[in-house]
Protein backbone atom coordinates (compact mmCIF):
# COMPACT_ATOMS: atom_id res chain seq x y z
CA UNK A 1 0.00 0.00 0.00
CA UNK A 2 1.03 3.51 -1.13
CA UNK A 3 -0.15 5.20 1.87
CA UNK A 4 -0.76 4.26 5.41
CA UNK A 5 -3.36 5.19 7.18
CA UNK A 6 -1.41 7.30 9.65
CA UNK A 7 -0.47 9.16 6.48
CA UNK A 8 -3.97 9.88 5.01
CA UNK A 9 -4.70 11.72 7.91
CA UNK A 10 -1.53 13.78 8.12
CA UNK A 11 -2.51 14.47 4.99
CA UNK A 12 -6.04 15.71 4.97
CA UNK A 13 -5.74 17.22 8.40
CA UNK A 14 -3.64 19.93 7.82
CA UNK A 15 -5.52 20.34 4.81
CA UNK A 16 -9.12 20.75 6.79
CA UNK A 17 -7.39 23.13 8.51
CA UNK A 18 -5.90 25.24 5.42
CA UNK A 19 -9.31 25.08 3.79
CA UNK A 20 -10.61 26.49 6.92
CA UNK A 21 -7.90 29.48 7.17
CA UNK A 22 -8.55 29.51 3.62
CA UNK A 23 -12.08 30.40 3.61
CA UNK A 24 -11.93 32.34 7.11
CA UNK A 25 -9.96 35.17 4.95
CA UNK A 26 -13.58 35.60 2.48
CA UNK A 27 -15.46 35.54 6.57
CA UNK A 28 -13.29 37.96 8.42
CA UNK A 29 -13.69 40.57 5.03
CA UNK A 30 -17.33 40.03 4.92
CA UNK A 31 -17.84 40.48 8.65
CA UNK A 32 -15.89 43.80 8.74
CA UNK A 33 -17.44 45.30 6.20
CA UNK A 34 -20.73 44.72 7.08
CA UNK A 35 -19.09 46.88 10.43
CA UNK A 36 -17.35 49.32 8.04
CA UNK A 37 -19.94 49.66 5.44
CA UNK A 38 -23.19 48.09 5.76
CA UNK A 39 -24.81 46.18 3.53
CA UNK A 40 -23.85 48.22 0.43
CA UNK A 41 -20.53 47.16 1.40
CA UNK A 42 -21.02 42.99 1.70
CA UNK A 43 -22.64 43.14 -1.34
CA UNK A 44 -20.05 45.23 -3.19
CA UNK A 45 -17.33 42.22 -1.83
CA UNK A 46 -19.52 39.48 -2.71
CA UNK A 47 -19.70 40.48 -6.33
CA UNK A 48 -16.01 41.06 -6.70
CA UNK A 49 -15.35 38.16 -4.98
CA UNK A 50 -17.06 35.83 -7.51
CA UNK A 51 -15.14 37.70 -10.14
CA UNK A 52 -12.25 36.93 -8.38
CA UNK A 53 -12.93 33.44 -8.24
CA UNK A 54 -12.87 33.39 -12.34
CA UNK A 55 -9.47 35.11 -12.30
CA UNK A 56 -7.60 33.08 -9.57
CA UNK A 57 -9.32 30.07 -10.99
CA UNK A 58 -7.13 30.26 -14.02
CA UNK A 59 -3.90 29.95 -12.10
CA UNK A 60 -5.37 27.57 -9.79
CA UNK A 61 -5.99 24.84 -12.45
CA UNK A 62 -2.48 25.50 -13.84
CA UNK A 63 -1.25 24.51 -9.97
CA UNK A 64 -3.76 21.21 -9.63
CA UNK A 65 -2.28 20.35 -13.15
CA UNK A 66 1.57 20.86 -12.03
CA UNK A 67 0.23 18.82 -8.66
CA UNK A 68 -0.81 15.84 -10.50
CA UNK A 69 2.30 15.94 -13.15
CA UNK A 70 4.78 15.98 -10.06
CA UNK A 71 2.77 13.69 -7.51
CA UNK A 72 2.76 10.80 -10.80
CA UNK A 73 6.61 11.32 -10.78
CA UNK A 74 7.09 10.74 -7.58
CA UNK A 75 4.98 7.58 -7.82
CA UNK A 76 7.61 6.67 -10.54
CA UNK A 77 10.43 7.52 -8.40
CA UNK A 78 11.80 10.35 -10.15
CA UNK A 79 12.13 13.10 -8.13
CA UNK A 80 14.05 15.51 -10.60
CA UNK A 81 11.54 15.40 -13.15
CA UNK A 82 8.81 16.11 -10.05
CA UNK A 83 11.33 19.65 -9.03
CA UNK A 84 11.51 20.44 -12.83
CA UNK A 85 7.51 19.73 -13.29
CA UNK A 86 7.36 22.18 -10.07
CA UNK A 87 9.60 25.32 -11.16
CA UNK A 88 8.16 24.85 -14.87
CA UNK A 89 4.50 24.76 -13.01
CA UNK A 90 5.63 28.17 -11.18
CA UNK A 91 7.10 30.27 -14.28
CA UNK A 92 3.49 29.56 -15.56
CA UNK A 93 0.87 30.37 -13.03
CA UNK A 94 3.10 33.30 -12.34
CA UNK A 95 3.07 34.33 -16.65
CA UNK A 96 -1.02 33.95 -16.53
CA UNK A 97 -1.60 35.63 -13.42
CA UNK A 98 0.52 38.71 -14.01
CA UNK A 99 -1.66 38.96 -17.49
CA UNK A 100 -4.71 38.71 -14.93
CA UNK A 101 -3.79 41.27 -13.27
CA UNK A 102 -2.77 43.72 -16.03
CA UNK A 103 -6.39 43.52 -17.29
CA UNK A 104 -8.27 43.65 -13.77
CA UNK A 105 -6.64 47.32 -13.09
CA UNK A 106 -7.02 48.47 -16.66
CA UNK A 107 -10.20 47.35 -17.12
CA UNK A 108 -11.08 47.84 -13.30
CA UNK A 109 -15.01 49.89 -13.60
CA UNK A 110 -15.72 48.84 -16.95
CA UNK A 111 -15.42 45.29 -16.13
CA UNK A 112 -17.52 45.52 -13.38
CA UNK A 113 -20.17 47.23 -15.12
CA UNK A 114 -20.25 44.96 -18.01
CA UNK A 115 -21.06 42.22 -15.73
CA UNK A 116 -22.78 44.15 -12.77
CA UNK A 117 -23.84 47.38 -14.91
CA UNK A 118 -27.75 46.95 -12.87
CA UNK A 119 -26.04 47.13 -9.41
CA UNK A 120 -27.15 50.27 -7.08
CA UNK A 121 -24.58 52.88 -7.34
CA UNK A 122 -23.07 52.37 -3.60
CA UNK A 123 -22.49 48.96 -4.01
CA UNK A 124 -20.79 49.62 -7.31
CA UNK A 125 -18.06 52.14 -5.38
CA UNK A 126 -17.88 49.26 -2.84
CA UNK A 127 -17.07 46.66 -5.99
CA UNK A 128 -14.99 48.83 -7.38
CA UNK A 129 -12.36 49.82 -4.62
CA UNK A 130 -12.28 46.50 -3.50
CA UNK A 131 -11.63 44.79 -6.83
CA UNK A 132 -8.82 47.25 -7.59
CA UNK A 133 -6.78 46.68 -4.41
CA UNK A 134 -7.19 42.73 -4.64
CA UNK A 135 -6.26 42.89 -8.31
CA UNK A 136 -2.29 43.43 -6.99
CA UNK A 137 -3.10 39.88 -4.98
CA UNK A 138 -3.12 37.98 -8.40
CA UNK A 139 0.74 36.86 -8.71
CA UNK A 140 1.28 36.17 -4.87
CA UNK A 141 -1.69 34.23 -4.63
CA UNK A 142 -0.57 32.31 -8.35
CA UNK A 143 3.23 31.57 -6.55
CA UNK A 144 1.29 30.75 -3.11
CA UNK A 145 -1.02 27.95 -5.02
CA UNK A 146 1.47 27.05 -7.24
CA UNK A 147 3.74 26.12 -4.13
CA UNK A 148 1.69 24.83 -1.60
CA UNK A 149 -0.01 22.36 -4.73
CA UNK A 150 3.71 21.01 -5.23
CA UNK A 151 3.63 20.72 -0.75
CA UNK A 152 0.46 18.69 -1.40
CA UNK A 153 2.57 16.52 -3.72
CA UNK A 154 5.07 15.80 -1.23
CA UNK A 155 2.73 14.59 0.90
CA UNK A 156 3.38 17.24 3.48
CA UNK A 157 0.14 19.28 3.69
CA UNK A 158 1.42 20.62 7.22
CA UNK A 159 3.27 23.41 5.53
CA UNK A 160 0.34 25.13 3.68
CA UNK A 161 -1.31 25.01 6.79
CA UNK A 162 1.23 26.56 8.50
CA UNK A 163 1.37 29.46 5.99
CA UNK A 164 -2.54 30.28 6.02
CA UNK A 165 -2.02 30.63 10.04
CA UNK A 166 0.06 33.19 9.37
CA UNK A 167 -1.67 34.67 6.52
CA UNK A 168 -5.01 34.83 8.93
CA UNK A 169 -3.09 36.54 11.39
CA UNK A 170 -1.25 39.06 9.76
CA UNK A 171 -4.87 40.15 7.62
CA UNK A 172 -7.10 39.96 10.96
CA UNK A 173 -4.48 42.27 12.43
CA UNK A 174 -4.82 44.68 9.49
CA UNK A 175 -8.43 44.75 9.30
CA UNK A 176 -8.68 45.41 13.18
CA UNK A 177 -6.23 48.68 12.93
CA UNK A 178 -7.60 49.70 9.60
CA UNK A 179 -11.14 49.48 10.02
CA UNK A 180 -11.20 50.18 13.81
CA UNK A 181 -8.72 52.54 14.51
CA UNK A 182 -8.62 54.46 11.79
CA UNK A 183 -12.36 54.26 10.55
CA UNK A 184 -11.57 53.13 7.36
CA UNK A 185 -14.09 51.35 4.97
CA UNK A 186 -13.60 48.25 2.17
CA UNK A 187 -10.27 50.21 1.67
CA UNK A 188 -9.39 48.75 5.28
CA UNK A 189 -10.54 45.20 4.27
CA UNK A 190 -8.76 45.00 1.22
CA UNK A 191 -5.65 46.32 2.15
CA UNK A 192 -4.71 43.72 4.75
CA UNK A 193 -6.06 41.60 2.26
CA UNK A 194 -3.22 42.02 -0.17
CA UNK A 195 -0.36 42.19 2.32
CA UNK A 196 -1.02 38.85 3.90
CA UNK A 197 -1.31 37.45 0.73
CA UNK A 198 1.65 38.77 -0.19
CA UNK A 199 3.55 37.71 3.03
CA UNK A 200 2.39 34.36 2.78
CA UNK A 201 3.57 33.67 -0.96
CA UNK A 202 7.14 35.15 -0.06
CA UNK A 203 7.50 32.29 3.01
CA UNK A 204 6.25 29.52 0.86
CA UNK A 205 8.55 30.24 -1.78
CA UNK A 206 11.17 30.22 0.31
CA UNK A 207 10.45 26.67 2.12
CA UNK A 208 10.23 25.06 -1.65
CA UNK A 209 13.43 26.80 -2.50
CA UNK A 210 15.24 23.88 0.39
CA UNK A 211 16.84 21.24 -0.74
CA UNK A 212 15.49 19.27 1.90
CA UNK A 213 12.21 18.85 0.23
CA UNK A 214 11.55 15.87 -2.54
CA UNK A 215 10.44 18.14 -4.54
CA UNK A 216 12.34 21.50 -4.28
CA UNK A 217 12.53 24.62 -6.59
CA UNK A 218 15.92 26.94 -7.06
CA UNK A 219 17.20 29.62 -9.36
CA UNK A 220 13.83 29.95 -10.89
CA UNK A 221 14.37 32.95 -13.23
CA UNK A 222 17.71 31.10 -14.54
CA UNK A 223 15.90 27.25 -15.29
CA UNK A 224 14.76 28.44 -18.21
CA UNK A 225 11.55 27.04 -20.34
CA UNK A 226 10.96 23.41 -20.77
CA UNK A 227 8.16 23.68 -23.10
CA UNK A 228 7.49 19.97 -23.05
CA UNK A 229 6.91 20.09 -19.87
CA UNK A 230 5.10 22.44 -19.49
CA UNK A 231 2.70 21.21 -22.21
CA UNK A 232 2.70 18.01 -19.94
CA UNK A 233 0.98 20.32 -16.52
CA UNK A 234 -1.06 22.45 -19.45
CA UNK A 235 -2.43 19.14 -20.87
CA UNK A 236 -4.31 18.43 -17.11
CA UNK A 237 -3.70 22.24 -16.21
CA UNK A 238 -5.82 23.81 -19.47
CA UNK A 239 -8.81 21.48 -20.08
CA UNK A 240 -9.40 21.99 -15.74
CA UNK A 241 -8.70 25.60 -16.35
CA UNK A 242 -11.24 25.63 -18.78
CA UNK A 243 -13.68 23.60 -16.53
CA UNK A 244 -13.32 26.09 -13.68
CA UNK A 245 -13.14 29.14 -15.69
CA UNK A 246 -16.64 28.05 -17.64
CA UNK A 247 -18.15 27.10 -13.81
CA UNK A 248 -17.16 30.78 -12.48
CA UNK A 249 -18.53 32.53 -15.70
CA UNK A 250 -21.73 30.55 -15.32
CA UNK A 251 -21.33 32.13 -11.49
CA UNK A 252 -21.20 35.51 -12.55
CA UNK A 253 -23.97 35.10 -14.83
CA UNK A 254 -26.16 34.11 -12.36
CA UNK A 255 -24.91 36.78 -10.15
CA UNK A 256 -26.20 39.08 -12.83
CA UNK A 257 -29.23 37.81 -12.28
CA UNK A 258 -29.40 38.00 -8.63
CA UNK A 259 -28.27 41.49 -9.15
CA UNK A 260 -31.57 42.23 -10.30
CA UNK A 261 -32.89 41.03 -7.79
CA UNK A 262 -31.77 43.82 -5.47
CA UNK A 263 -29.84 44.46 -2.33
CA UNK A 264 -31.57 42.19 -0.25
CA UNK A 265 -30.80 39.34 -2.32
CA UNK A 266 -27.05 39.85 -3.05
CA UNK A 267 -26.51 40.40 0.46
CA UNK A 268 -28.32 37.31 1.62
CA UNK A 269 -26.55 35.11 -1.21
CA UNK A 270 -23.24 36.73 -0.19
CA UNK A 271 -23.45 35.68 3.83
CA UNK A 272 -25.05 32.31 2.58
CA UNK A 273 -22.43 31.71 0.00
CA UNK A 274 -19.64 32.79 2.62
CA UNK A 275 -21.39 30.00 5.20
CA UNK A 276 -21.66 27.56 2.59
CA UNK A 277 -17.67 27.73 1.85
CA UNK A 278 -17.40 26.61 5.39
CA UNK A 279 -19.69 23.95 4.88
CA UNK A 280 -17.69 22.53 2.09
CA UNK A 281 -14.34 22.95 3.79
CA UNK A 282 -13.93 18.92 4.49
CA UNK A 283 -15.10 18.25 1.10
CA UNK A 284 -12.62 20.47 -0.72
CA UNK A 285 -9.50 19.49 1.59
CA UNK A 286 -10.46 15.85 0.51
CA UNK A 287 -10.89 17.24 -3.29
CA UNK A 288 -6.65 17.78 -3.22
CA UNK A 289 -5.78 14.89 -0.91
CA UNK A 290 -7.61 13.07 -3.90
CA UNK A 291 -5.41 14.33 -6.47
CA UNK A 292 -2.35 13.94 -4.32
CA UNK A 293 -2.99 9.94 -3.20
CA UNK A 294 -5.04 9.06 -6.99
CA UNK A 295 -1.87 10.39 -8.40
CA UNK A 296 1.10 8.96 -6.26
CA UNK A 297 -1.17 5.35 -7.08
CA UNK A 298 -0.85 6.81 -11.23
CA UNK A 299 2.71 7.38 -11.11
CA UNK A 300 2.99 3.77 -9.50
CA UNK A 301 0.77 2.49 -12.37
CA UNK A 302 -1.74 0.62 -9.43
CA UNK A 303 -5.02 1.14 -10.99
CA UNK A 304 -6.08 -0.99 -7.87
CA UNK A 305 -5.07 1.00 -5.06
CA UNK A 306 -6.45 4.18 -7.11
CA UNK A 307 -9.89 2.99 -6.95
CA UNK A 308 -9.64 1.40 -3.28
CA UNK A 309 -7.96 4.82 -2.07
CA UNK A 310 -10.91 7.12 -4.04
CA UNK A 311 -13.54 4.82 -2.05
CA UNK A 312 -12.04 4.98 1.59
CA UNK A 313 -11.70 8.61 0.68
CA UNK A 314 -15.05 9.16 -0.59
CA UNK A 315 -16.95 7.36 2.78
CA UNK A 316 -14.54 9.81 5.03
CA UNK A 317 -15.94 12.89 3.03
CA UNK A 318 -19.62 11.94 3.53
CA UNK A 319 -18.93 11.26 6.88
CA UNK A 320 -17.19 14.70 7.94
CA UNK A 321 -19.52 17.05 6.24
CA UNK A 322 -22.38 15.55 7.42
CA UNK A 323 -21.07 16.02 10.67
CA UNK A 324 -20.21 19.74 10.20
CA UNK A 325 -23.76 20.31 8.34
CA UNK A 326 -25.57 19.28 10.55
CA UNK A 327 -23.86 21.58 12.95
CA UNK A 328 -24.16 24.37 10.97
CA UNK A 329 -28.14 23.38 10.70
CA UNK A 330 -28.49 23.55 14.20
CA UNK A 331 -26.70 26.76 15.02
CA UNK A 332 -27.79 28.74 12.23
CA UNK A 333 -29.49 31.38 14.07
CA UNK A 334 -26.16 32.34 16.17
CA UNK A 335 -24.05 31.74 13.21
CA UNK A 336 -26.10 34.46 10.29
CA UNK A 337 -26.19 36.43 13.91
CA UNK A 338 -22.36 37.29 13.46
CA UNK A 339 -23.33 39.14 10.49
CA UNK A 340 -25.07 42.73 10.62
CA UNK A 341 -28.20 42.09 8.44
CA UNK A 342 -31.37 43.76 8.45
CA UNK A 343 -34.59 41.11 8.69
CA UNK A 344 -35.57 40.69 5.30
CA UNK A 345 -31.91 39.45 4.35
CA UNK A 346 -31.28 37.24 7.20
CA UNK A 347 -34.54 35.65 6.91
CA UNK A 348 -33.70 34.81 3.36
CA UNK A 349 -29.75 33.75 4.55
CA UNK A 350 -31.52 31.16 7.10
CA UNK A 351 -33.76 29.94 4.29
CA UNK A 352 -31.01 29.24 2.05
CA UNK A 353 -28.54 27.81 4.49
CA UNK A 354 -31.16 25.21 5.87
CA UNK A 355 -31.47 23.97 1.99
CA UNK A 356 -27.78 23.97 1.21
CA UNK A 357 -26.93 22.24 4.40
CA UNK A 358 -29.37 19.47 3.80
CA UNK A 359 -27.90 18.92 -0.40
CA UNK A 360 -24.48 19.48 0.83
CA UNK A 361 -24.34 16.11 2.52
CA UNK A 362 -25.86 14.00 -0.12
CA UNK A 363 -24.77 15.79 -3.39
CA UNK A 364 -21.95 17.18 -3.35
CA UNK A 365 -19.12 14.59 -3.07
CA UNK A 366 -20.03 13.09 -6.09
CA UNK A 367 -20.25 16.20 -7.98
CA UNK A 368 -16.78 17.87 -6.58
CA UNK A 369 -14.34 15.63 -4.94
CA UNK A 370 -15.18 12.13 -6.83
CA UNK A 371 -13.96 13.83 -10.36
CA UNK A 372 -10.79 14.96 -8.66
CA UNK A 373 -9.91 11.08 -9.10
CA UNK A 374 -10.41 11.06 -12.47
CA UNK A 375 -8.47 14.34 -13.06
CA UNK A 376 -5.55 12.24 -11.10
CA UNK A 377 -5.94 9.79 -13.45
CA UNK A 378 -5.12 12.05 -16.68
CA UNK A 379 -9.21 11.83 -17.39
CA UNK A 380 -9.66 15.77 -17.65
CA UNK A 381 -11.93 15.61 -21.16
CA UNK A 382 -14.43 13.62 -19.62
CA UNK A 383 -14.65 15.76 -16.62
CA UNK A 384 -14.66 19.24 -18.49
CA UNK A 385 -17.45 17.92 -21.21
CA UNK A 386 -20.07 16.47 -17.86
CA UNK A 387 -19.18 20.09 -16.40
CA UNK A 388 -19.66 22.35 -18.87
CA UNK A 389 -23.41 21.29 -19.93
CA UNK A 390 -24.29 20.88 -16.53
CA UNK A 391 -23.36 24.10 -16.13
CA UNK A 392 -25.22 25.66 -19.08
CA UNK A 393 -28.34 23.62 -19.23
CA UNK A 394 -29.17 23.13 -15.53
CA UNK A 395 -27.51 26.16 -13.14
CA UNK A 396 -27.51 28.85 -15.68
CA UNK A 397 -31.04 27.78 -17.70
CA UNK A 398 -32.35 26.64 -14.69
CA UNK A 399 -31.61 29.63 -12.47
CA UNK A 400 -33.37 32.19 -15.42
CA UNK A 401 -36.28 29.67 -15.38
CA UNK A 402 -36.94 29.14 -11.55
CA UNK A 403 -35.87 32.67 -11.19
CA UNK A 404 -37.90 34.92 -14.07
CA UNK A 405 -40.51 32.15 -14.98
CA UNK A 406 -41.84 30.71 -11.64
CA UNK A 407 -40.80 33.77 -9.43
CA UNK A 408 -38.73 31.76 -7.06
CA UNK A 409 -36.15 34.93 -6.19
CA UNK A 410 -32.56 33.67 -4.75
CA UNK A 411 -33.96 30.57 -4.11
CA UNK A 412 -34.42 29.85 -7.46
CA UNK A 413 -30.59 30.35 -8.26
CA UNK A 414 -29.62 27.76 -5.53
CA UNK A 415 -32.39 25.11 -6.60
CA UNK A 416 -30.91 25.30 -9.70
CA UNK A 417 -27.22 25.31 -8.23
CA UNK A 418 -28.10 21.97 -6.94
CA UNK A 419 -29.67 20.27 -9.94
CA UNK A 420 -26.34 20.99 -11.49
CA UNK A 421 -24.64 18.69 -8.46
CA UNK A 422 -27.33 15.96 -9.39
CA UNK A 423 -26.66 15.56 -12.49
CA UNK A 424 -22.53 15.99 -12.33
CA UNK A 425 -23.31 13.62 -9.72
CA UNK A 426 -24.73 10.92 -11.58
CA UNK A 427 -22.21 11.27 -14.68
CA UNK A 428 -19.42 11.08 -12.45
CA UNK A 429 -20.21 8.18 -10.49
CA UNK A 430 -21.06 6.32 -13.99
CA UNK A 431 -17.57 7.04 -15.32
CA UNK A 432 -15.94 5.97 -12.41
CA UNK A 433 -17.58 2.70 -11.72
CA UNK A 434 -17.55 1.88 -15.20
CA UNK A 435 -13.14 2.00 -15.42
CA UNK A 436 -13.22 3.69 -18.22
CA UNK A 437 -11.21 6.38 -16.92
CA UNK A 438 -8.13 3.96 -15.97
CA UNK A 439 -7.36 4.25 -20.00
CA UNK A 440 -6.52 7.54 -19.17
CA UNK A 441 -4.34 7.05 -16.21
CA UNK A 442 -0.38 6.07 -18.02
CA UNK A 443 1.98 9.20 -18.06
CA UNK A 444 3.21 9.60 -21.16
Amino acid sequence: MLFTRKQLFQLILPLIAEQFLAVSVGLVDVMMVSRAAGEAGIAGVSLVDTLNVLLITLFSSLATGGAVVSSQYLGKKEADNASKAGGQLIITTLFFALIIMAVSLIGNENILRVLYGEAEKDIMKSATIYFFITAFSFPFLAVYNSCAALFRAMGNSKISMYVSIIMNLINIAGIFIMVFLFHMGVEGVAVPTLVARAASAVIIFALIRQKKNIIHVNNILHAGIDFPMIKRILNIGVPNGLENSIFQIGKILVQGLITSLGGVAIAANGVAGTIAGFALIPGSAMGLAMITVVGRCVGAEDIAQAKKYTVKLMKLCYLILGVLNIGIFLFRVPIIGLFDLSGPSEKTTIALIIYHSICCCIIWPLSFVLPNALRAANDVKTTMGVSIISMWVWRIGFSYFLVKGLHMGVMGVWVAMTIDWLFRGICFTLRFAGGRWGKHAYLK
